[in-house]
């Protein structure tokens, strides 16, 4: 860079540090964590003074709380997956669709149960982002949804695409749902409860329009069966299940060819799903839960943890602490019961994830201090007209869908804020809907990505392409009309 200008070789370098942030987050080699990158690259941009240590610093510190926030969130969800609550949803949506349960036998018309069986995806998906964050739902929730279809014998493409779509589009309700919620919730100056006031009618809108068009879009397999329910014994077994289950779940040319070969591309997922060997049969000793199947404990410190949210929030007490204290209760009495360790629940805090949030934080401060941010203020308007949030909503989408929703929402976030609560809200339509254009929209679609290879399948780029631009426009429409309605008549 020698013979620049200071300012723009501060651009090139911050630009080039976010495109390699990203691809290595997109690739991760050798399953790497992210921060792997993210990390070295923060400190390159302070060092170079492409963004001061006191910036730097600052960011750092905006972020603190949001990341100990979704640190706390992980953990609540990996110990709700210990105690068998994802176990207890594959057994009823697997016994909910069955053919001999469901009366298809008794003449229902041919593909009743597998569109049962996705009216109840869309009910626990919708619900289990809300409230678990989209994690739970590409990581616990999408192997038990695609196992849970080979039981029945359907063919469960529609079924792992409505995981992958709601782990975005249906994340828009609470705070907690998103790590760009999070982010959006923190500069909002809105109170939890208020929050999902505003988004509840977005939500339902971008649901509603996910549900239409993927049973329409999926009509073919809704109707047909894929092999006869109750014939594999697993995921992971040696013997071909999970190549029978690649060609069930898309069809003809999927990543497993033979037994005996890598599934997928060797990439983790930042949590590795559970073996389910039996949805609907016997119980695992190994992740008792209280009640019979259900497991009551959880699901009681879920609405505690939710309920505690929403008054910590209206007393001016960070939601975190509120997290926090659901995860110790489910930790503790996991501990005692001696069905996990301090190290595993640890881990399931994703420290390394968690740094690689405050680092891109600090990269995406560079990138706007040298120009992106001057550059796209124009472009955010003021105010909450519906035009104003249309104009800013799709933008939002944009960006997610060329860079990933994370770093897209903290550029935009610090030029919307100004404008009010409504201008805030109309990002996170954009940069939640928006990802289900790309492959590479959101990290939570990079990791559904991972978990269907990790089952011998992949979702094709052509097909998920047309269901995107399918999905996101009228959804997006649909959930800034209702964002706009909202705020109208609730106030923002």
């Amino acid at each position: 860079m020698v013979g620049m200008r200071p300012h723009i070789a501060y651009e090139v370098l911050a630009a080039a540090a976010l495109v390699a942030v990203l691809a290595w987050a997109v690739r991760r080699p050798r399953g790497w964590p992210e921060a792997v990158a993210a990390v070295p690259a923060a400190a390159l941009l302070v060092a170079a003074g492409a963004v001061s240590g006191r910036a730097a610093l600052t960011e750092a510190q905006r972020l603190g709380p949001v990341v100990g926030f979704l640190g706390c969130v992980l953990v609540l969800s990996k110990l709700c997956d210990d105690d068998g609550l994802f176990r207890f949803l594959g057994g009823w949506l697997a016994r909910g669709g069955s053919a001999r349960e469901s009366g298809q036998d008794d003449g229902e018309p041919a593909g009743g149960g597998a569109r049962r069986l996705l009216r109840r995806v869309f009910a626990v998906a919708s619900v289990t982002t809300a409230v678990l964050s989209l994690d739970a739902t590409v990581v616990l929730l999408t192997p038990v949804v695609l196992i849970a279809a080979r039981r029945l014998g359907v063919r469960a493409k529609p079924h792992a695409y409505a995981c992958g779509h709601l782990a975005n589009s249906a994340s828009l309700l609470l705070p907690v749902s998103n790590l760009t919620n999070l982010l959006a919730f923190a500069v909002s100056g809105l109170s939890f409860a208020k929050f999902a006031e505003l988004m509840a009618l977005p939500w339902l809108a971008a649901i509603l329009v996910e549900y239409v068009v993927i049973k329409r879009f999926f009509a073919a397999e809704l109707m047909d069966s894929g092999a006869a329910p109750g014939d594999a014994t697993g995921p992971g077994d040696a013997t071909g299940p999970g190549d029978a289950l690649g060609r069930e779940v898309f069809g003809a040319g999927t990543a497993a060819s033979r037994p005996g070969d890598a599934v997928g591309s060797g990439v983790e997922p930042r949590s590795v799903p559970p073996p389910l060997e039996d949805l609907a049969g016997k119980p695992d000793a190994s992740r008792r839960t209280d009640g019979g199947d259900v497991p009551v404990f959880t699901l009681c410190v879920v609405a505690a943890t939710l309920a505690g949210f929403v008054v910590a929030s209206a007393a001016g007490v960070n939601p975190a602490w509120a997290a926090l204290a659901g995860a110790l209760a489910l930790a503790v009495r996991a501990l005692m019961r001696g069905e996990t360790s301090v190290a595993s629940v640890l881990r399931s805090a994703d420290v390394p994830f968690l740094l690689f949030v405050l680092a891109l934080g600090i990269v995406v401060t560079a990138v706007v201090d040298n120009g992106l941010g001057s550059a796209l203020r124009p472009l955010v308007p003021a105010g909450s007209s519906l035009p104003a949030l249309f104009a800013i909503a799709g933008l939002a989408a944009v960006l997610a869908a060329v860079l990933n929703n994370l770093p897209a929402v903290l550029v935009l976030l610090p030029l919307a804020a100004a404008a009010g609560p409504g201008a805030v809200l109309a990002v996170l339509l954009g940069v939640n809907i928006g990802p289900n254009l790309t492959y590479t929209g959101s990290l939570a679609t990079l990791l559904w990505r991972r978990v269907l290879r990790d089952h011998g399948t992949d979702a094709e780029l052509g097909e998920f392409t047309r269901l995107g631009v399918l999905t996101v426009l009228p959804g997006l429409a649909l959930a800034v009309i209702g964002l706009w309605f909202a705020l109208r008549v609730l106030g923002g």
